[in-house]
């Protein structure tokens, strides 16, 4: 276990100042500067990396950030946005001179209109939150992540999150219309609103996916859909890899657009039918789950052919939900995949990268090549649908070295997803976990202009620096003078 050196007298000071100041605008139990009650902020879900925050500010109101912020502009303090802390690339690991702002109490459901199929909430409101909210009004949210009984509204948006239902209904960028967002100097903006399009530059473009280098979101106003008359999932069972991955671009190059379409290779799917007893079979390679939603005829047809496309790609297994119960509990064990792995290994390191789906059974060939390489087990479960890759790498971080060699195993997975057209991230985000491997994917001036970006909102780069960018440029000198990435807070981050 690795501990950061006490820190000496002067930072001792200036923390204990910085503290007095931010009580004199919030509650005093809004601040938060004791060592043990910090050390519930150390990391998000990446948890191999920890960091202590100088303070910890948990505000209650849109007056009270933009205070915050204005404060800490105004004095030159770092601050790191933090939702739920679910984040599994580090994109809310705290830094030791700065302050770390927690969004947890803003967690009401301000409004729901549903003439216009929309809710506005409070960043702080849990993604399920919000479909438990409109629910008895016939009404869903339809982006839904495996973590979605703890993971936030703001902390998706920060991190463009999806979920199995992708594929047919959008990520977050697709399912937001209007945003309210405190920025570095306090000023309080509102993007979109309640209506389809926005005018002008699709600001929330930008922002959605940002994690938190541009500003702190306050308020969402989130799309709600109707609930489908007729969900059925069917579960469809491969004697390979190969043939699983197949089948999926069959049914994608059929015209039919899945509300959801899952796979979990062998170890995954042992995993989770000893955590859930969701009915799996065990003597499968791979496993698909594909939901149709929509109309019952149109839900009946599909059905019928995807199970004549599952044969020609060569099924073993066939099971179809009769009842909303047994939808249900075919998800069931794909939304415990992670917490499921969880149980037959120490630690595991849960990686994310998108690819083109066709590049499927390569790419899984290939990781199988890696994991012999690297003499450590690999776990898969896949949006496959939108070639969303999850691999779960086991290690056992108390060997030594097998925390690096889960590190370079996974950095090797995300070079392949680039290599074979796709990208470092599906929703996850850069973080610092892939912060280095920018460059596998931009030249170093498609870096610069996204820098540029960030200047506009964040001229002195105060919200949560060093995440995404290997290299930090001066706002003011960009192109030619710049700060290398060793130079951060963190260059070598506190790990366990």
């Amino acid at each position: 276990m690795l501990r950061m050196p006490e820190p000496d007298a002067g930072v001792l000071a200036r923390r204990a100042q910085i503290a007095a100041d931010l009580r004199g605008m919030l509650p005093a139990e809004s601040v938060i500067a004791d060592e043990h009650e910090r050390r519930g902020y150390e990391s998000d879900g990446l948890t191999a990396y920890r960091q202590l925050p100088m303070i910890v500010v948990l505000p209650e109101t849109t007056a009270q950030v933009s205070q915050v912020l204005k404060y800490c502009h105004a004095n030159n303090v770092k601050i790191v946005p933090r939702g739920a802390g679910t984040s599994l690339s580090g994109g809310a690991l705290p830094l030791a001179d700065g302050i770390t702002l927690g969004l947890g109490k803003f967690k009401k459901v301000l409004d729901i209109d549903l003439p216009n199929r929309c809710a506005v909430v409070q960043p702080g409101v849990t993604n399920l939150g919000v479909t438990q909210a409109v629910q008895h009004l016939g009404f869903y949210y339809a982006p839904d992540p495996s973590s979605q009984i703890a993971c936030t509204i703001g902390g998706n948006v920060a991190e463009n999150s999806g979920g199995v239902h992708c594929l047919k209904y959008g990520t977050t960028t697709n399912n937001i219309l209007g945003l309210e967002m405190v920025l570095m100097d306090g000023e309080v903006i509102r993007i979109g609103g309640k209506h389809l399009d926005s005018e002008l530059y699709d600001l929330m473009g930008v922002i959605c996916g940002s994690e938190g280098l541009l500003g702190v979101i306050t308020e969402v106003t989130v799309r709600i859909l109707p609930r489908p008359a007729t969900a059925r999932a069917l579960l469809i069972g491969f004697p390979s890899n190969e043939s699983a991955g197949d089948c999926v671009a069959k049914i994608i190059g059929a015209g039919i657009i899945p509300g959801g379409m899952e796979m979990m290779d062998r170890p995954a799917i042992h995993a989770a039918e000893a955590f859930v007893h969701a009915g799996y079979p065990l003597d499968v390679e791979a496993l698909l789950i594909v939901e149709l939603d929509g109309p019952k005829a149109e839900v009946d047809e599909l059905i019928d052919r995807v199970r004549i496309i599952g044969e020609a790609a060569g099924s073993v297994s066939l099971r179809i939900s009769n009842s909303e119960a047994e939808r249900e509990n075919f998800w069931a064990g794909r939304k415990a995949a992670f917490p499921a792995v969880g149980r037959i290994s120490p630690d595991y390191y849960c990686m994310d990268g998108t690819i083109p789906r066709a590049a499927l059974p390569k790419v899984l060939n290939r990781m199988a090549e890696l994991s012999e390489k690297y003499g450590l087990r690999v776990a898969n479960v896949f949006h496959a649908g939108d070639g969303n890759l999850h691999p779960l790498i086991l290690y056992d971080a108390n060997i030594p070295g097998e925390l690096e060699r889960a590190e370079d195993f996974g950095a090797d997975i995300l070079r392949l997803c680039v290599d074979v057209g796709g990208v470092l991230t599906g929703e996850h985000g850069v973080g610092v976990e892939k912060r280095d491997l920018m460059p596998a994917m931009f030249s170093d001036d498609d870096l610069k202009h996204q820098i540029r970006l960030k200047c506009a909102f964040d001229p002195e780069q105060l919200l949560n620096p060093g995440k995404v960018f290997p290299t930090l440029h001066r706002c003011a000198e960009l192109g030619r003078m710049h700060i290398r990435a060793g130079q951060m807070p963190f260059p070598d981050l506190p790990r366990f």
